[in-house]
């Protein structure tokens, strides 16, 4: 079995403080993934560990990584 090789772009991740003050962190190229955060750095740091899994099960299983033309983190 060969090795491939996967170049992944920085993840792109929107920001939405929510009325009780938590902060919830989504990946849009991934739904569903997401993660609550008492800091924007904490949702952040959480939700990027959760779509990296989430990656890496995709490239292990043969599926197709999403391609985002303009990664960024966006704050809203």
């Amino acid at each position: 079995m060969g090795v491939a090789m996967v170049k992944i772009e920085p993840i792109r991740v929107e920001l939405e403080r929510e009325a009780d003050g938590r902060f919830l962190a989504s990946v849009p190229d991934l739904p569903g993934v997401m993660s609550y955060g008492s800091t924007e750095e904490e949702a952040v740091r959480k939700v990027k560990a959760i779509a990296l899994q989430i990656l890496a099960d995709m490239i292990e299983s043969g599926e197709e990584v999403p391609d985002d033309p303009a990664p960024k983190i966006c704050t809203t």
